[in-house]
């Protein structure tokens, strides 16, 4: 058997569906290439428009009883160059919108002054008057079109041979003012979509902007948590080594107690630094810090490293208050750890410290004291030269509270520091 090659209605199907994206791509090129080139579109509609005038100055709307035919009418020269004028202005409608409207306006009315065909030469200023309304402002539109209306009916209706009444007068009407509507409706669209597109992208930009800040606002919390975590272990090593070098040779029973006291504070600060730069790490990251932030749950267990170090401390403070959030509890925990720490950094080694939480109302008050027992010439600076004060002050101003840190009357130091019990990050008891 001869295969048979399936041909006629089998080969329509493609054609058809070949032939609907080959027509869709040529005018969706053509388009694109009007918008890359405006002109060549405004030459374009010129010309079909002074077509359209031409070809209508060649009826007689009322020459025979059966209707309009081609042909019946023939133009005077005048009345051509007039098309051809006010068609050839729209080619600049883009540029200088209310002048080719002006331009058209007038050849227009020249034109029914002498002629008969009222709709026809108007064209060219109802492409003119929509080219206005699409670019201005909605009562610039409505005077605008009303005034153009105005002259171009008056004109038809007191110069033309037919009566005033007639459907031709009445037609510009109608053409002028669907030309202003157009108009209008264009302008207004693309204001609306400009608007959205505006609000994207200052939604886009404001995005952008909080995640930023954001941003910052962790660093500059992360960047405190490490300056109290090092300032106050590598302070605390600092001087159980010292006394471990003191007692060396004498008391070694002594120095090896101290090294210990090294040993745990150290290990504590590398916990702690874990732990604080571990909210660094990337989605996935193995060994992600699992242990809750330091708050004043720990407090003794802070106190007691001091007490090692040979800073008494002393705690006051009221049992059974409920739980801080956590953001104020991290704070104060903070702030007694850094103002312990300057008490063992600046206050001497006869120094003592008093530690007091208090919980008044709606707020929490804590206040660090020493006896300022300080050398007379201190090797380091005061307290308040250097970055920990700046830290507490950063630290109680994010929450909305107020610190006090200036020295006490017949010597020594106390910060205070009152934090509200609802942070301004919304967490309350």
């Amino acid at each position: 058997m001869v295969p048979v090659t399936p041909t006629g209605p089998a080969t329509g199907p493609a054609t058809s569906a070949a032939a609907g994206p080959a027509t869709g791509t040529v005018f969706t090129r053509l388009r694109d290439r009007f918008r890359a080139h405006p002109l060549a579109f405004d030459a374009t509609l010129a010309f079909g428009v002074l077509v359209c005038m031409i070809a209508g100055s060649f009826t007689d709307p009322h020459g025979r009883g059966d209707g309009p035919r081609f042909g019946e009418h023939v133009p005077e020269v005048s009345s051509v160059l007039l098309m051809v004028a006010g068609a050839a202005a729209l080619v600049l409608r883009r540029r200088y919108p209310f002048r080719v409207l002006c331009f058209t306006g007038a050849v227009s009315f020249a034109e029914l002054v002498n002629d008969t065909r009222p709709a026809t030469i108007a064209m060219s200023a109802v492409v003119a008057l929509y080219t206005v309304a699409s670019r201005t402002d909605r009562p610039t539109t409505w005077r605008v079109g009303l005034v153009t209306t105005v002259l171009l009916t008056a004109a038809a209706m007191a110069f033309g041979p037919t009566p005033w009444y007639a459907q031709e007068n009445i037609g510009i009407i109608a053409w002028t003012g669907m030309a202003a509507a157009a108009g209008d409706a264009v302008r207004s669209r693309r204001a609306f979509v400009d608007a959205i597109r505006e609000r994207a992208e200052r939604a886009e930009r404001t995005r952008e902007e909080e995640a930023g800040r954001r941003v910052a606002e962790e660093r500059l919390r992360i960047a405190r948590d490490l300056h109290d975590v090092v300032a106050h272990h590598i302070a605390l090593v600092n001087v159980q080594a010292g006394v471990a070098a003191h007692v060396m040779d004498k008391r070694p029973d002594q120095a090896k107690e101290a090294l210990a006291h090294v040993r745990e504070a150290s290990r504590s600060a590398l916990d702690e630094l874990r732990a604080t730069v571990g909210l660094l790490r990337q989605y996935g990251d193995p060994e992600a810090p699992t242990e809750p932030a330091p708050g004043l749950a720990v407090l003794d267990g802070l106190l007691d490293s001091f007490r090692k170090a040979g800073l008494p401390v002393a705690l006051a403070r009221a049992d059974g208050d409920p739980p801080l959030p956590a953001t104020v509890d991290l704070a104060a925990y903070r702030i007694v750890q850094e103002a312990l720490t300057n008490v063992r950094k600046h206050a001497g080694p006869d120094a003592e410290a008093e530690v007091s939480v208090v919980r008044v109302g709606r707020t929490v008050e804590i206040t660090v004291l020493d006896n300022g027992a300080a050398p007379a010439a201190p090797a380091e600076p005061p307290p308040h030269s250097g970055h920990g004060l700046l830290g507490m002050r950063e630290r109680v101003g994010a929450l909305g509270g107020t610190l006090t840190a200036a020295p006490r009357y017949g010597g020594g130091f106390r910060v205070q520091a009152i934090l509200p019990v609802t942070s301004r990050t919304g967490e309350d008891t």
